[in-house]
């Protein structure tokens, strides 16, 4: 499937428009189509915390998922661990992306480990080693092993000490190749340095269910620097919806204001969906 591209310059979050003043122009995109909406978690369907380990999801934002389900396929993509987003959302009719896609789960036990991704755990596993014994030292500093990638966390590191984690992550970086650096809110991510993304997770999913011809509306909600390459992928054929946050430029379309802005919007969604074709 050939990757579409836009112009994330000339937009930026606190400019896009606000999916709430285009309701008609929204409605006529979903008219006579069947949608494949895909919501990233943290920041979307969660507000973001000081503890990630505490970002667990809302039984109204829980309902709200479900019902879309209802009348939608949905995904949820995002860097958490396979297993610790499905402790989380607990849906069985949702299909689960976790490590950016390197792990899926859908609905009967549907499962999918993308090979490319095992051959880097060596490598992932002495890197997180090594960052243990570096951020020891460092208050606040958090390393989350993953599956496929490793998240070190700073959002409660002192500001004039954040700079010493980010030099730790380079310092491992230098000597693993095979890994690269990623960024997303007050987290480093270390991940096998090959081109996957929460972008081409999504692609891969569409094409690996039969939805990636006419007749289907892909929708992406996600507030993440990493959500970035999910609407650059998907430009052009899909509603691509960022939750606003901060001035950064974007490929997305339109916004909402926040993960409750999110849930109202699911629950539109589900509605306004429902004489699409099943």
């Amino acid at each position: 499937m050939p990757r579409s591209r836009t112009n994330c310059s000339v937009k930026t979050l606190d400019r896009l428009p606000l999916v709430w003043d285009c309701e008609a122009a929204i409605r006529a995109r979903l008219e006579g189509n069947r949608l494949a909406v895909f919501l990233d978690y943290d920041g979307t369907l969660t507000p973001i915390v000081e503890d990630y380990t505490k970002a667990d999801l809302a039984e109204d934002m829980r309902a709200a998922v479900a019902g879309l389900a209802r009348t939608a396929m949905v995904g949820v993509v995002s860097g958490r661990d396979l297993e610790d987003l499905r402790r989380r959302v607990r849906l069985d009719e949702v299909f689960l992306a976790g490590s950016h896609g390197f792990d899926i789960a859908g609905p009967k036990g549907w499962h999918e480990t993308l090979q490319k991704g095992t051959d880097f755990l060596p490598a992932l596993d002495e890197a997180e080693r090594a960052l243990q014994d570096r951020l020891r030292a460092i208050e606040g500093a958090a390393v989350e092993r993953k599956k496929f990638s490793i998240a070190v966390h700073y959002r409660r590191v002192r500001q004039e000490e954040a700079g010493s984690v980010e030099e730790a992550v380079d310092r491992v970086l230098a000597t693993h190749a095979q890994l690269r650096k990623g960024s997303g809110k007050k987290v480093l991510r270390l991940q096998p340095a090959i081109e996957w993304d929460k972008g081409c997770a999504v692609e891969w999913l569409l094409q690996r269910l039969g939805l990636d011809g006419k007749g289907v509306l892909p929708i992406y909600i996600g507030d993440d620097v990493t959500d970035e390459d999910a609407f650059r992928r998907l430009a052009g054929r899909g509603l691509m919806i960022a939750v606003r946050d901060g001035t950064r430029h974007t490929a997305a379309d339109f916004a909402l204001a926040d993960p409750e802005d999110v849930r109202r919007f699911l629950a539109w969604l589900a509605a306004a969906g429902k004489h699409a074709p099943p």
